[in-house]
């Protein structure tokens, strides 16, 4: 069968427009609330809010093993008197082993906490932040399963805009300057979504199966990997800069590397994630990838003068307890470039089954050890200058390797197909021969 094109599947996305509009207002609204912690808090608070918050990314995606995608998968194929059944197996099995990883995370702490170079206080604080975070994701991705596009957008605005309420009043009115109060903020909120959102899943606890858990958890597979390995690719540089810098360059580089990073993550989760993922999954690969090799220059200098001017605006916002240098926005500007092509590939690849998402990995596996490397090297020789410019050299390693294998893995051998007439007469008239 013949791919669809883009354009029509795009033409059949009108309902998007409200719920996207509202969930990116609710992740501009979290943004914006990161930026009044950090101008409030300032950089050394601000950098262990940071570090805290990175290493609760790193270990949630080990708790939710990437059954939201599973479910946005799942959910709408199912028979809808199996969805409470789909429903319960997921949120239980990630309830269970969130928690339990939680729970061995605190009391092993005290050892982990060593070759993290953290204490094990902020430890326990990331794992904690950590299942938040992983059920907030998880039932998110459930109520998109289910179709509940509106509701779940006007929940997240509605709790983005709570924290912000919530973090303004204690920086403004109470004078908390405490990074960890605004960390116990976000896992209330994480916490309260969560309570609002279960009564409208319609699961039945009753009936959480082992065999839909165990084809959810290897359907999830391949994409925990991923998301493993560019956790740690795209968090590590946070935990290099705390032990050889300080908590005070690591609230600094949040500002020049962290804030455009989430920008992005608005653009790739609510623009992407709504409209343009169903025409991706269903298009046609190798032209895909030939079109994203041509507008990578493109990509790359759009995004870097994007992420330059509005880093600008945040160091305006921020006031003067933040350095502004035009080196490092030139390099932040630099590595963000390329890691939005790196992105725009991962997503094209994990858009096409276990094909693409085996040969991501691979790319994964075999560019991580040289990005990290010299992520290491240049964070050890020159700090936060090094943070940025190990960042930008990493993703540039990971676009040449993606790139190139996606170039090979997709180019087309087949020719090109001739108009069914022109193809229905030529059989004719071999047939006739």
């Amino acid at each position: 069968m013949k791919p669809a094109r883009t354009g029509s599947l795009l033409g059949g996305h009108g309902w998007a427009a409200g719920p996207t509009l509202l969930s990116s207002l609710a992740s501009g609204t979290a943004a914006g609330t990161t930026l009044v912690i950090a101008r409030g808090a300032g950089p050394r608070e601000f950098g262990h809010f940071t570090l805290v918050l990175t290493i609760a990314l790193i270990v949630a995606v080990g708790m939710l093993m990437s059954l939201h995608y599973v479910m946005l998968q799942e959910l709408p194929r199912a028979e809808p008197a199996d969805r409470p059944a789909l429903v319960a197996t997921a949120f239980l099995s990630t309830l269970a082993l969130g928690g339990g990883l939680t729970a061995a995370g605190a009391l092993l702490s005290p050892i982990l906490a060593v070759p993290v170079g953290v204490d094990a206080r902020t430890l326990c604080l990331s794992f904690a932040l950590g299942l938040s975070l992983a059920l907030n994701q998880l039932t998110e991705g459930l109520l998109r399963g289910l179709k509940r596009y509106t509701f779940v957008a006007t929940l997240k605005l509605a709790v983005a805009v709570a924290y912000l309420a919530g973090s303004s009043f204690c920086l403004l009115v109470l004078d908390i300057r405490d990074g960890e109060v605004y960390i116990f903020a976000l896992i209330a909120t994480n916490v309260a979504f969560v309570l609002v959102a279960v009564p409208s899943l319609g699961m039945v606890p009753r009936s959480w199966s082992w065999t839909s858990a165990r084809s959810q958890y290897r359907l999830g597979a391949y994409m925990t990997v991923i998301a493993a390995l560019t956790g740690v690719l795209f968090g590590i540089d946070v935990i290099f800069l705390n032990h050889w810098a300080g908590k005070g360059d690591v609230g600094v580089y949040s500002v020049y590397n962290g804030f455009p990073k989430r920008l992005l993550g608005v653009l790739f989760t609510d623009g992407i994630g709504l409209v343009l993922l169903p025409a991706l999954a269903v298009a046609d690969k190798p032209a895909v990838m030939r079109r994203i090799a041509r507008i990578t220059p493109l990509v790359a200098a759009g995004t870097a003068a994007v992420a330059f001017a509005a880093s600008t605006v945040f160091f305006f916002l921020l006031g003067g307890g933040y350095p502004y240098s035009l080196g490092l926005m030139a390099l932040s500007s630099l590595g963000i470039g390329l890691h939005t092509v790196f992105n725009l590939y991962s997503v094209a690849l994990s858009m096409d089954g276990v094909r693409g998402a085996r040969l991501l990995v691979g790319c994964l596996a075999a560019g991580a050890p040289a990005a990290l490397a010299c992520l290491a090297a240049c964070v050890a020789w020159w700090g936060l200058t090094g943070a940025l410019a190990g960042f930008a050299l990493g993703n540039a390693v990971l676009v040449a390797v993606v790139g190139t294998a996606a170039a090979r893995a997709y180019r087309r051998t087949d020719p090109p197909r001739r108009p069914a007439a022109q193809q229905a007469e030529t059989e004719r008239v071999e047939a006739q021969r």
